[in-house]
């Protein structure tokens, strides 16, 4: 089954590139979908300038190809540069979007490290709004206004790291702060946070999702909704 007018804008999280979305890429236009996905550069800027540059661009590109349709498929920071766009402007119509790991209500560990010189020059101005505070840019955004689902993983695999959340987690996100008000599903995939958009079962999910407007849930007993 082909989707030759849908268009997916696909978009990495924060210290990755395009690369890092290879395999979801591929995935995707094997589906039949066109993709977008291009390295931005993350230092640029804080939340609200990244996501008029990258998502606005990446749509009007979508458009000027013919595209009838838009989908989103993100990967951590990607998806809250995506909420923000959407808080901001009207989206495209019939738009469905993944958000694969994203800190929706923030993350522990930007509080514990943002005031690091090493990882503030590395990360830019974006890493440090991705806080658990209630004034942080993820926790002050409103419901997303697209048909989102939402995938989770719950495998740390980085220990050291275990001691800052209070439930389990990928390692840079908590399972209960990829939750957003307004997302149509959620799903948990066993994976850590770094390569869980190349997992079989994330991207299995993805397409499922971005056909369907739901997940798969009955397909793995380790998959939780």
């Amino acid at each position: 089954m082909s989707f030759p007018r849908e268009t997916v804008v696909v978009l990495h999280g924060l210290g990755r590139t395009a690369i890092s979305m290879a395999w979801m890429d591929r995935a995707l236009k094997k589906a039949g979908y066109a993709t977008i996905n291009r390295s931005y550069k993350f230092r640029r800027g804080p939340i609200g300038e990244l996501a008029e540059k990258i998502v606005g661009s990446r749509i009007e590109e979508a458009k000027k190809s013919g595209a009838e349709r838009i989908h989103f498929v993100t990967h951590s920071l990607g998806g809250i540069l995506l909420r923000q766009f959407d808080e901001d402007n009207l989206m495209p119509e019939g738009s469905r979007a993944v958000l694969i790991a994203p800190p929706n209500q923030g993350s522990e560990l930007v509080n514990f490290f943002r005031d690091l010189p090493p990882v503030h020059w590395f990360c830019g101005p974006a890493f440090g709004e991705l806080s658990v505070d209630e004034d942080s840019i993820p926790n002050q955004l409103g419901p997303i206004n697209l048909e989102t689902g939402v995938i989770a993983g719950d495998r740390n695999l980085f220990p050291g790291f275990a001691r800052h959340f209070d439930g389990p987690s990928d390692g840079i996100v908590a399972v209960e702060r990829t939750k957003v008000t307004g997302m149509d599903d959620w799903i948990i995939v066993p994976h850590g946070h770094t390569f869980i958009m190349n997992s079989p079962t994330t991207i299995r999910q993805t397409l499922f999702f971005l056909r369907n407007g739901r997940f798969q849930h009955d397909r793995s007993p380790q998959l939780s909704s």
